[in-house]
């Protein structure tokens, strides 16, 4: 499956984003969904993760109550609404697929098999 992240720029701190990222190339019904970011100079990491069946997600401590991830399968695409954002979140956010059809997010990046190319998101104070 090939994914495309958009809605990444630059907002100043407070600020809000949508990060979407559409999947093509197959159905992508029992695909399970994760969001990481890497700054320069840092490993990959997870921000979120969704289920399958968009029922359980998960979110690293550093997000919590300011993201949230969610799915539309209609549309074969998953976003990112992002909240109150710090310049800490400054990042290139990626969206990884992975087919799996179990009710745990996946959070390492290892388990993912497609990803997306991208998108820079910028968060000044």
């Amino acid at each position: 499956v090939q994914l495309a992240e958009s809605g990444g720029g630059s907002v100043q701190a407070g600020g809000s984003l949508r990060l979407s990222c559409a999947a093509s190339g197959r159905t992508t019904e029992n695909y399970a969904w994760g969001w990481f970011h890497q700054a320069p100079g840092e490993e990959r990491k997870i921000i979120a993760a969704i289920d399958y069946k968009g029922e359980r997600t998960y979110y690293a401590d550093s997000v919590k109550g300011r993201f949230t991830v969610s799915g539309d399968n209609a549309k074969s695409t998953v976003y990112l609404q992002m909240n109150s954002l710090k310049p800490e979140d400054t990042a290139v956010y990626y969206c990884a697929a992975v087919l799996k059809t179990t009710l745990t997010p996946s959070r390492d990046y290892r388990e993912y098999d497609s990803w997306g190319q991208g998108t820079q998101v910028t968060v000044s104070s």
